[in-house]
């Protein structure tokens, strides 16, 4: 059995514990997770043993599991300062996920850990806030997309393939998709789902925004082994998939500074001119967030390879000239 599904299943089991306020037998929580009871034994016995609060208890004549009442109230770690310092700050670093389940858990969490701390702990988290702050960044609102992240990040976990309605960028129609949720990836402030799309009969990227209607199908799968995530997440200088080719790209003295850093591309290398310019050097795929990365420098950056691409940026730049000329 894979290591995915197991965990899959136990945190599918956990919730259903959750919600049974009287318990739940065996025999129904086999049923609901679509296997044996033997395995619903197993796995209560192994999240006991992991520290949850689950126990037995006779009723009607039969024997029916729950979870204490107080296993949500309860803060299982103590917490160094250093350790609560990094979870407040990465708090403010989820900002662009407020709108969902995930910023919400924390929420609570934290209410949760300043009713545990001591007045001098909860000084300290004080001066944390008084003293470290984060600036704000474009974000979506996934308000309306709630119940289609929770129903996603459940089949993922679970290795359940979701069935959706996509509406892509600039399309009137929407297509329905049967998708295996290889990862839900969060970036610049969007999530997308990751996964491998039926239709296309390849790994697709889907923006949640844009999935109209999902339904968890009972198709199981797994991830490839071969599948690497941070390659194919990180091809380009955004969202959008292509084929990685090599970008060199001179960068003026007065930009170079800023170029040198950050790091822009997984695997980029700088050379450095005697006169203070540089050259930046990547694989990346040549995408619309690639070009608007490169023209957002003016001119002081100049694409020196591949010449398809130079050629299309100066096109650009031609046409830019042209509508400022008519203001």
């Amino acid at each position: 059995m894979a290591r995915g599904d197991q965990l899959g299943r136990q945190w599918q089991m956990i919730q259903h514990l959750i919600r049974a306020t009287d318990g739940v037998g065996a025999a129904e929580l086999a049923h609901r997770l679509g296997c044996h009871v033997r395995t619903v034994y197993r796995d209560l016995e192994a999240l006991q043993v992991g520290g949850f609060p689950i126990y037995n208890d006779q009723r009607d004549g039969r024997n029916r599991w729950a979870l204490l009442d107080t296993f949500e109230d309860q803060v299982p770690i103590p917490l160094s300062p250093r350790e609560l310092f990094a979870l407040y700050f990465s708090k403010s670093l989820l900002t662009p996920l407020k709108t969902t389940f995930f910023y919400d858990a924390l929420e609570t969490f934290f209410k949760k850990l300043r009713a545990t701390l001591k007045p001098p702990q909860l000084a300290y988290l004080e001066d944390i806030s008084r003293t470290f702050q984060t600036g704000f960044e474009p974000y979506r609102d996934y308000g309306a997309n709630r119940a289609a992240l929770e129903l996603i990040t459940a089949a993922a976990m679970q290795k359940r393939c979701v069935r959706i309605d996509y509406a892509a960028m600039g399309r009137k129609t929407r297509s329905q998709r049967m998708v295996a949720p290889y990862k839900i990836w969060h970036f610049r402030g969007s999530i997308y789902l990751v996964g491998f799309c039926h239709l296309r009969q390849d790994v697709r990227i889907f923006a949640l925004n844009r999935i109209q209607a999902v339904e968890k199908t009972e198709e199981a799968f797994e991830v490839p082994e071969s599948f690497d995530a941070t390659a194919f997440m990180g091809g380009g200088f955004g969202v959008f998939a292509g084929k990685p080719v090599r970008l060199r790209i001179w960068f003026a003295e007065k930009i170079a500074g800023y170029i040198e850093e950050r790091i822009w591309h997984p695997g980029q290398t700088i050379q450095r001119n005697p006169d203070g310019s540089i050259v930046y050097e990547a694989r990346a795929a040549l995408t619309a967030e690639t070009r608007a990365w490169v023209l957002g420098w003016g001119a002081g950056a100049r694409v020196l390879a591949p010449k398809g691409f130079a050629d299309e940026l100066q096109s650009e730049a031609e046409r830019m000239v042209a509508r400022y000329r008519g203001c």
